[in-house]
Order: structure tokens, then sequence, then C-alpha cells
């Protein structure tokens, strides 16, 4: 499965939800999220933006050890085939090669109409994080 940044976002903005409770599942190695290095990078530039640590009560450092404890529990995918472009916000396009390169089960994001074209044509299951907990529930 890979992670839009909107999902990080939510779960980093608040302890409660279906977005935190995958970072929880991801935290204990319940989930494995895919991740690019060009996607690793938008989720620290979103996440260290001023807008976010004010809402978050974290500094620098504190998105920064958040982020190095995400990226030890996830996998990496290098990217061999670009499609771009595929959709309206390029910011997008790195979720979408991280899914489509990594072959995911999910695409997991807030943003379902931005990522909705992209998913029929590369046959990917976009779900929402309450979605996505709801199918995976034992």
């Amino acid at each position: 499965m890979v992670l839009d940044t909107s999902v990080l976002v939510a779960a980093f903005r608040s302890r409660k939800g279906a977005s935190n409770l995958l970072l929880q599942q991801v935290a204990k190695g319940a989930l494995r999220p895919l991740v690019t290095t060009a996607l690793f990078l938008e989720y620290e530039d979103v996440l260290l933006r001023p807008e976010h640590r004010l809402a978050t009560g974290m500094n620098e450092d504190d998105v920064e050890g958040a982020l190095a404890a995400f990226a030890s529990a996830a996998e990496p995918v290098e990217v061999h085939f670009r499609w771009r472009p595929q959709l309206a916000d390029p910011s997008d396009e790195l979720v979408l090669e991280a899914a489509v390169n990594g072959r995911a089960d999910a695409l997991i994001t807030h943003n379902i109409r931005d990522f909705q074209s992209a998913a029929r044509q590369f046959n990917l299951h976009l779900v929402t994080p309450q979605q996505y907990l709801e199918e995976t529930k034992p």
C-alpha cells in the first residue's frame, strides 16, 4: 500500500482518526508502506511546512525523527517507469509512481477524486484510510 501525503498530514495533525491508526499500524510493523525517494522527500517537504508544524506542535527535529521511524518501517520502491502526466497535481504523480512501480495492493488517500482516472487506468485499488482499515480488519 502507498500512503498519499494527505494521509500523513492528517495522521500528524490528529491523534484520532483512521490516518493516525494507519501510522500506528506501520509503527507496530503490521503494515509496510511502499515509498520512493521522491515521495519520501515530498512527505518531508510538506510535513516541515510551518503551518503543519504549528498545528502539530512539532519542531523540525520531531518531524525528522518521526519520518526516520516511518522510513525504517517502509519498503523502498525503485521507479522504473514514469507515465507522466496522468494527474492534474504533479505531487500526486509521485504517489501514483510509487503505487504502480511497487505494485501496491492499495493507494490510500483522502483525495479519491484526484486519483480516480489513473486508478482505473492502472487498475489500482483506491481507498480512504477508513475504508482500508475496514477492509483489512481481522
